[in-house]
């Protein structure tokens, strides 16, 4: 059976989305991806809903790549939605992982859905395979709004690192920098809490308050959870045009002084740390879009460009360039993952030394979540500024990290690492 599509007319588009957050979470599988109300370009859907699963794919790392693509083939070439674990950098650079998930998100998911909602221009777009549409959008537009409620159990947050540690462990990373074994390096910490447990939506509601950015997510696979506020993308597929936004460089805030967050925005722009780590990554990204795309074709459209979100100032580039004809989908996700920003330079060294001084497998985080849909254009974020949760062993777990150059100072590393988690300890407080 085809999906079909019916528009219907809404006239509040927050309490909409805040509605179908509440209708969503009946489903065990879902992906609920918001840009929140950015006017940012390549952003075809407000938001874009998957709720339940009719088919699903996975995969663990060795053939999870040809797992997809026989997956997406037989499947009608419908749309999937799903995410791609860190960890696939295994079966890619066949480097392997020697530390602990604790969330356990499998290295590889997608599925086809039972209902796709998308928000657009006023209308709410139901795709269905059944000829049930206006049961579905009645059952979305009477849904009880969830009222944010402090839970009760309280959440007592550990770092698999003391800020000693992390100090020493960065000054290692510097000597590797100065033996020439890498140029840059990203390099990451995790906080975490055991025997937790918590109200997944609401803490996803709350983080959206706090820290609202155009690659939000809200995804679930059975009793696994990720609450996400990214402002990044990993990569877009628009026909044969491929786009990718890396960010490297943040400087906080400092809402109730507008001069004061000026000189911060100048500071980030014109700060050389920033911008070599910056112009780094998108030579990373330049190599690996090269992979699978025509010669001469891959251009930087902005540079250094500064971006403003609730808590930090960011600075993001942007890279495209035009698709080789013949170049399956999938082999463009494998050509370029693990992302540049998350990784280093060279990306296969940097991934040894990541599993070598790193205390936490990554799994989900500084992986993927998005969407494929029939054609086989793409867009997915990267999994940053996110929660974690898996609700069996109740083990909660966010992680952090910035970019490590010669240039680093450890101090003010550890302290990037606390900006940028800011949003996620607030919430988490309660």
């Amino acid at each position: 059976m085809n999906r079909t599509f019916i528009s219907f007319a809404v006239t509040d588009i927050n309490q909409t989305k805040f509605k179908m957050l509440s209708w969503i979470n009946r489903f065990s599988i879902f992906c609920f991806l918001d840009n929140h109300n950015y006017q940012l370009a390549h952003h075809e859907h407000e938001l874009l809903v998957a709720a339940g699963s009719i088919n699903s794919v996975e995969a663990a790392a060795g053939k999870a790549f040809e797992a997809l693509k026989i997956f997406y083939n037989q499947n009608n070439k419908d749309w999937l939605f799903g995410h791609f674990n860190y960890d696939l950098k295994n079966e890619i650079e066949e480097v392997e992982s020697s530390h602990t998930d604790n969330i356990q998100f499998s290295d590889l998911f997608f599925f086809v859905p039972e209902i796709i909602v998308e928000l657009k221009n006023g209308y709410i777009n139901i795709g269905s395979l059944k000829n049930d549409h206006q049961s579905i959008f009645d059952e979305i537009i009477n849904a009880n709004i969830s009222e944010n409620k402090k839970d009760e159990n309280k959440i007592h947050i550990q770092s698999k690192f003391s800020e000693t540690e992390y100090i020493e462990t960065i000054n290692r990373l510097r000597k590797h920098i100065v033996r020439g074994d890498c140029y840059e390096i990203n390099f990451c910490q995790e906080f975490f809490s055991e025997n937790t447990l918590i109200n997944p939506l609401e803490i996803y509601i709350e983080l959206s308050k706090t820290s609202p950015t155009p690659f939000a997510s809200f995804y679930r696979i059975n009793e696994k959870y990720l609450m996400c506020a990214s402002p990044e993308r990993y990569l877009c597929k628009e026909k044969n045009k491929l786009i990718s936004q890396p960010i490297k460089g943040t400087s906080p805030r400092n809402i109730n002084n507008k001069n004061e967050d000026d000189k911060n925005v100048n500071s980030l722009y014109n700060s050389k740390k920033d911008r070599s780590e910056n112009v780094m990554v998108v030579d990373l990204v330049r190599n690996d879009l090269s992979k699978v795309c025509k010669e001469g074709s891959v251009v930087v459209d902005e540079l250094f460009g500064i971006y403003t979100f609730p808590q930090v100032h960011q600075m993001i580039s942007s890279v495209s360039g035009e698709l080789l004809p013949g170049v399956h989908f999938i082999d463009i996700i494998k050509a370029t993952f693990p992302m540049a920003s998350m990784t280093g330079a060279p990306k296969k060294r940097v991934m040894e030394l990541i599993d070598q001084y790193e205390k936490s497998r990554r799994g989900l985080f500084s992986g993927a979540v998005g969407y494929i849909n029939p054609s086989g254009d793409f867009d997915f974020n990267v999994v940053i500024r996110s929660i974690l949760y898996n609700g069996i062993n109740k083990y909660l777990s966010y992680q952090v990290g910035s970019a490590i150059t010669f240039y680093s100072d450890a101090k003010n590393e550890f302290e990037e690492c606390l900006l940028k988690a800011s949003a996620i300890k607030k919430v988490l407080a309660g």
